[in-house]
């Protein structure tokens, strides 16, 4: 029986709810609905019991956020959990946004980098309150393209006490084949303890139907090794890996990368290790 998956990264969008400014120039996303409903779908027959979900950068993020969590109160789902949107540059609003979700499910926070000046995670008051997450068992999840991963290794070094996770194994230049410098930075980072890597999204970044097992092997494996099978979990990003296949190619791409692992370390990946590293209830 294939080892139970607890998806660490499962978006929803709701046009009809909020704005997504940032689906307008991806034609296969832009003005249409990603509902819950529509991931269940999705995830049929993948083995998917239990999910995170992940912020989509919706215009209303606070809005986003009291959205999924009353759909994660909802027992009928399997949402064990939200990492939600934050702005860790807003001072005094940053305390603000942690108050309100304390005692909520949200088990850890995001703010998309990869589109903003690398300037905004290097200030003094952005790594400031990211340490403040320690004292709330709340992680935070690093998203940064390939070329700033210096920038993240930067930010790690600062927020030793805070658990980290790197999302989409720092966003490798799969299709042009850019392993290095991705390879030593990805290193680099696996060299500091409190930080985890997600395995997911790579199947997005290969050239279009090149998103197989054979393809994306040096580039997951590289992962696994340096951060080792106590330091990953995985991700669908779903509806985002529809751009390059759907979540079924994904997890059985995913799933043939392992395959000749023992079961403890595929129970590791696919749900254990997130539960322990996001603090969800077993």
């Amino acid at each position: 029986m294939a080892v139970e998956i607890l998806d660490t990264h499962q978006h929803l969008i709701y046009p009809d709810r909020n704005s997504y400014a940032w689906t307008a120039g991806i034609p296969a996303l832009a003005d249409q609905a990603f509902t819950y409903e529509d991931y269940s779908t999705a995830a049929a027959g993948c083995g998917i019991t239990r999910t995170l979900f992940m912020e989509a950068d919706a215009d209303r993020w606070q809005d986003e956020t009291a959205m999924v969590l009353a759909m994660a109160d909802d027992p009928d789902t399997i949402i064990d959990g939200v990492i939600a949107n934050c702005r860790p540059e807003d001072g005094e609003g940053f305390d603000a946004w942690l108050d309100t979700i304390a005692d909520t499910r949200v088990v850890g926070l995001r703010r998309i980098l990869h589109t903003e000046p690398d300037a905004l995670s290097q200030d003094d008051a952005f790594a400031a309150n990211i340490r403040k997450l320690a004292d709330r068992n709340l992680t935070f999840d690093l998203c940064f393209l390939a070329r700033q991963l210096p920038i993240a290794i930067e930010l790690a070094g600062r927020c030793d006490g805070v658990q980290l996770v790197l999302d989409h194994c720092g966003v490798p230049a799969i299709a042009a084949g850019a392993m290095d410098p991705w390879r030593a930075h990805i290193s680099d980072l696996a060299a500091m303890p409190h930080v985890a890597c997600k395995i997911s999204g790579v199947i997005a970044y290969c050239e279009q139907g090149a998103g197989t097992a054979d393809t994306l092997r040096p580039w997951v494996e590289h992962c696994i090794e340096s951060f080792g099978w106590d330091r990953i979990v995985w991700g669908g990003d779903w509806p985002v890996c529809n751009l390059n296949g759907d979540l079924g190619q994904w997890v059985a791409a995913s799933r043939a990368l392992v395959a000749a692992e023992d079961e403890a370390n595929q129970r590791k990946l696919f749900h254990e290790n997130a539960v322990r590293i996001y603090g969800i209830p077993g």
